[in-house]
């Protein structure tokens, strides 16, 4: 079993309670906060999130974490951000007008054109190997989201489909989002959310 310490940022906006069992029930320990020092004497940092762009990163700025997130992504810190959290990753997000995000993986938040919403389980598909999802690919996992990262190609790493496939991974050096909550994905998420933690704090 994993003792790695698991940083979950808390800034108020995010679903630190689902995300914090389903990790403890996997045999991480966790520490949930918006103090840098505390943050910082952790393994890895996972940046949750629900609601909306703009009042997410309203709130990581009162908290004064986005410097601190930028900072420690060029440093090669391993992060990942789950559902709004990996959208706040992105340079910006059109979300009730035009927000600037953290910056961290290049790309735009977009509203998803194939629905209103994606709610419920959807298969994902691995795109360039990318080790880390790879034993992944093909599972089912649980969305409820109505905006999109689109992101250069380079940093695509997992897609969904709809009428038409959208991006639902990303992936910059040891930063990584994912649109779906594999904290809520059962077996099949705990594993994929394993093997990010493990291969991330490995790199």
């Amino acid at each position: 079993m994993s003792r790695r310490t698991i940083g979950i940022v808390d800034y108020g906006v995010g679903n630190h309670a689902s995300v914090w069992r389903a990790l403890h029930g996997m045999g991480y320990r966790c520490r949930v906060s918006s103090d840098t020092e505390v943050l910082s004497s952790t393994d890895l940092l996972l940046l949750p999130g629900v609601g909306a762009f703009p009042a997410a990163m309203a709130a990581l700025q009162r908290h004064e974490l986005t410097e601190y997130l930028k900072s420690q992504a060029r440093q090669g810190r391993p992060m990942v951000g789950i559902c709004l959290g990996m959208q706040l990753l992105a340079d910006g997000s059109e979300e009730h007008g035009f927000s600037a995000g953290l910056g961290i993986i290049p790309g735009q938040v977009v509203a998803l054109d194939q629905a209103r919403w994606h709610i419920g389980w959807n298969s994902i598909e691995v795109i360039g190997g990318d080790p880390l999802l790879a034993p992944s690919d093909g599972e089912s996992v649980y969305f409820n989201h109505s905006y999109v990262f689109e992101a250069p190609p380079e940093y695509q790493v997992c897609l969904a489909r709809l009428s038409q496939p959208f991006v639902v991974g990303v992936r910059r050096n040891n930063v990584l989002g994912l649109q779906f909550h594999p904290e809520k994905s059962q077996a099949a998420g705990h594993r994929l959310l394993s093997n990010v933690i493990e291969g991330l704090c490995r790199d």
